[in-house]
């Protein structure tokens, strides 16, 4: 982490308000998938950041939503409230609160019991004690997961609730972080970020990802300020640039690897590089599939190992490739190689840690104990690094 950025004016606690410079939708016609690459302009500020790091976005909810929960509220938007969760000094107005403060998603039991306990019809009674009974905990559960609290303000109309009971339920809206997909070296002024933009359906509603539809669908290029700032990260190409790098990174999970390249190219870094990455169909979801090839006639790109899981029969993930190429991924790691990850945390890298744990079992002779051991002393050395979600 430079100077500058540990001197910067803007922070977490006071983000910089951005302007997106650009936007285009990086998956080609008949994808599955939108994932957007947005280009950050970070003029104006001082902020500074490095390959591997993130960039946190504060978006604010959607509008109608906003306005749907105030009409089953039956509230204007100025009165003024006070969540307990957000520390303030003084009440802001319900609009503000709902729009740019608080989650709206995830309810929980608490609000359910609240809701009982509020409304005036026997039916709505019933129905919310059946809901809360003891053998029911797995029912609400369920139940839960596939609700917002616009959806339970709206099932259960006979509870009255006040602006302030309303919101006192809520969560704090978190800040989202995306891993940069650029390097300063290269865009001193600019961060780049590959958002997969989430969009689903639950109880016979259409929901979305908080952040990344507000920059896909609500912020407009030069005009709309996005509170930003830089999270610095553990994660970050080797100092020493003639070590090789093998990233593995499916998906958005790409995006810090741009940045590594666009680094280490920019540096000189006599090092090899090896990509594994993966998605469903190479025609219409290899993200930067131009670039990647690109460095690979250069020579900058050593290696390019694909896995586009659908375009066969049977699915072929990165971790498949990692073991088909076993002997030559040992060598690297013999040779000082450090070895980055960065994707979905629950299946992927679960699933990676244990190609790499096989290959360095089955390549170096070992025992499962001795490779465990062999990886903890990579991870020790940071010469094995995660950055997964």
């Amino acid at each position: 982490m430079s100077d500058a950025a540990d001197t910067s004016l803007y922070s977490k606690d006071r983000p910089f308000p951005a302007r997106l410079a650009a936007h285009r939708l990086l998956n080609q016609p008949g994808s599955a998938k939108e994932t957007r690459h947005l280009v950050v302009s970070l003029a104006g500020s001082d902020l500074s950041y490095k390959a591997g790091d993130s960039l946190g976005v504060f978006p604010a909810n959607r509008p109608e939503e906003v306005a749907e929960l105030l009409r089953l509220l039956g509230a204007t938007g100025d009165e003024p409230v006070s969540p307990a969760q957000l520390k303030l000094p003084s009440p802001i107005p319900l609009r503000e609160a709902l729009t740019a403060r608080l989650a709206l998603s995830k309810p929980t039991r608490k609000i359910v019991e609240t809701l009982a306990a509020k409304t005036a019809s026997e039916d709505e009674k019933a129905r919310l004690a059946g809901l809360l009974a003891p053998e029911s905990k797995d029912v609400l559960t369920h139940w839960l997961e596939e609700r917002e609290f616009v959806d339970l303000l709206a099932e259960f109309p006979g509870a009255r609730l006040t602006p302030q009971e309303f919101v006192d339920h809520l969560r704090k809206l978190m800040p989202r972080l995306y891993s940069i997909a650029s390097s300063a070296k290269v865009f001193p002024t600019e961060v780049h970020l590959t958002v997969a933009v989430v969009r689903y359906e639950t109880n016979h509603r259409a929901r979305v990802g908080v952040a990344s539809t507000f920059l896909a669908d609500r912020v407009q290029a030069h005009t709309t300020p996005v509170p930003m700032f830089v999270s610095h990260s553990h994660f970050g190409v080797p100092e020493d640039g003639a070590k090789d790098c093998i990233m593995v990174g499916p998906g958005t999970g790409v995006a810090p690897f741009r940045a590594f390249m666009q680094e280490r190219v920019a540096a000189g870094a006599s090092g090899r590089n090896w990509l594994f990455f993966g998605d469903q169909h190479r025609a219409t979801d290899f993200l930067y599939g131009d670039e990647w090839t690109a460095w690979l006639a250069a020579g900058k790109l050593a290696r390019l190992d694909l896995a586009f899981s659908r375009d066969q029969i049977l699915k072929v993930y990165v971790q498949d490739r990692m073991r088909e190429n076993a002997a030559e991924l040992w060598a690297w790691l013999q040779g000082g190689a450090h070895f980055y990850v960065c994707g979905d945390a629950k299946r992927m890298a679960k699933d990676v840690d244990t190609a790499l744990h096989d290959v360095i079992s089955q390549q170096g002779g070992m025992t499962l104990p001795q490779a465990t051991d062999y990886v903890k002393q990579m991870k020790k050395d940071k010469r094995y690094q995660r950055e997964v979600y």
